[in-house]
């Protein structure tokens, strides 16, 4: 395969896939004066403070380099997640809330839960920067994309066409963000996530979405896994129907067929 450029990249897979929404790259800052030039802040931009997912929309279908500082911010799980607070122990802030607002039963579940997501220290980073990936602003920490179950299966195909094994995934229903930004960046692996609750009453998450994410430095992998996998039975999508075979039909219709002589 031809050398290609990170926008070549980004488009192709966009193509390949018919994405109805951009490639995203995603950077993990220590400063926010590192922000690209241009960078838009929802508190200055705006006036408003949003949530994380909030700038993965802007960024995925507007199109917009979105920066996200404290500053910017006012979803409380995901600021606690991210590091943006100064809550002195991150877990136990999450399994209260979770416990108050009834999204577990017991304080032992959700202390589990709780712990079992990713997460960054307070003051880890100052900001997080989104992209669109062929705008090539950034040197992605996680790449995300996001599509409907076909389209994350041929990204999963791609995947492990290169990488082998089986995408790995973690589900809560709730602070999903912390597992399609900062899983793949953690684990160094892709990751399949079902977006939340968040996403989809603060960002308009659709019912048919999903997320897709890879670290930032396997994007050629990738795009190679994409082309390649699947190539000898013709795998691609849209998923064509297979059409080699002789349908049936009811009674009626074959008694109708026998008298006008098509059967």
């Amino acid at each position: 395969m031809a050398e290609m450029t990170v926008k070549e990249m980004a488009d192709f897979i966009r193509d390949d896939l018919r994405l109805k929404t951009l490639p995203i790259a995603v950077k993990f800052l220590g400063s926010k004066a590192d922000l690209p030039e241009k960078t838009r802040q929802p508190s200055i931009a705006l006036g408003k403070r949003v949530t994380i997912c909030q700038g993965v929309t802007m960024a995925r279908n507007y199109g917009w380099t979105v920066g996200l500082t404290r500053e910017d911010l006012n979803c409380v799980p995901a600021m606690i997640t991210f590091g943006f607070t100064d809550a002195p122990d991150q877990v136990e802030s999450l399994t209260r809330l979770f416990r108050e607002i009834g999204f577990a039963s017991t304080e032992e579940g959700a202390r589990r839960e709780m712990d079992a997501m990713h997460k960054l220290g307070n003051g880890e980073i100052e900001a997080i920067a989104l992209a669109p990936l062929a705008k090539g602003q950034l040197a992605p920490d996680t790449i995300v994309l996001f599509g409907n179950p076909a389209q994350v299966m041929r990204l999963i195909q791609a995947w492990t066409y290169v990488k082998g094994g089986r995408v790995p995934g973690s589900f809560g229903g709730k602070v999903e963000c912390d597992e399609y930004l900062l899983a793949p960046f953690k684990t160094r692996d892709a990751r399949v996530t079902i977006p939340g609750n968040g996403d989809r009453i603060f960002s308009g998450t659709q019912d048919d979405e999903m997320a897709f994410s890879i670290p930032g430095q396997d994007l050629k992998d990738l795009v190679r896994g994409l082309v390649e996998s699947g190539k000898k039975i013709g795998a691609r999508y849209p998923v064509p129907p297979y059409q080699n075979y002789q349908p049936e039909f009811p009674k009626a219709h074959v008694s109708l067929g026998k008298e006008l002589g098509i059967f």
